[in-house]
């Protein structure tokens, strides 16, 4: 290697990451608007496909809205969730026939683990927002309700991870099978769109 002050070895692939948390731990609204408005800022850090408006990828991990999600299974299944409870942010095939096989295999992967699904939720989304690349690949976006009565928090994410990758193992022919996040803790909103574009997209 020429002498310089560039090093191959010292370099890597990666995206921006950017953390924002209260230090008390509450939540907060205006902790999420800061969160993407510091994701508009990292524009800079990820492609932009020739359409002007499909991105490489971005996203926003959130603490468990707890409220949001207790309104949603009230709401979608008539259900109060318990004290323990988990949910899954997926992307399935637009081809139904695919998607319920996926649904299946997901439900199946909780089941063995002893978790009870409540129901199935389709994730409002606006794609006038996307790019023509983007379209071309949308995927159906669901959340998984999980109960968890009775469990511990450590059992309950030992059971979540060992469900995730049974899920991914059963799914592996299915290349639109993605599982964003599973977790009794957090929720992942993720896309092919612009930053400024993500809670657009996303109307949650």
């Amino acid at each position: 290697m020429s002498a310089g002050l560039f090093r191959p070895e010292e370099f890597r692939d990666n995206c921006g990451f950017g953390l924002i948390a209260h230090t008390s731990g509450d939540a907060s609204h205006r902790l999420l608007q800061t969160a993407i408005e510091s994701l508009t800022c990292m524009t800079h850090r990820g492609g932009i496909a020739a359409d002007g408006k499909t991105g490489d990828g971005c996203g926003l991990l959130l603490q468990m809205p707890d409220q949001f999600m207790r309104t949603q299974a009230q709401e979608c299944f008539g259900a109060q969730l318990s004290d323990r409870y988990g949910i899954g942010q997926l992307f399935l095939s637009q081809d139904n026939n695919r998607a319920q096989t996926a649904r299946a295999n997901m439900e199946q992967a909780l089941t063995d683990q002893g978790l009870t699904v409540i129901g199935w939720r389709e994730v409002p989304t606006d794609d006038s927002v996307c790019g023509e690349i983007a379209l071309a690949s949308l995927p159906k976006i669901e959340q998984v309700f999980i109960d968890a009565a009775g469990l511990s928090e450590i059992d309950l994410s030992t059971q979540l991870f060992v469900a995730r990758r049974k899920a991914e193992i059963a799914n592996e022919s299915d290349e639109e099978f993605y599982i964003c996040s599973l977790s009794a803790k957090v929720i992942a909103y993720k896309g092919l769109v612009m930053p400024v574009d993500l809670p657009c997209f996303y109307q949650d």
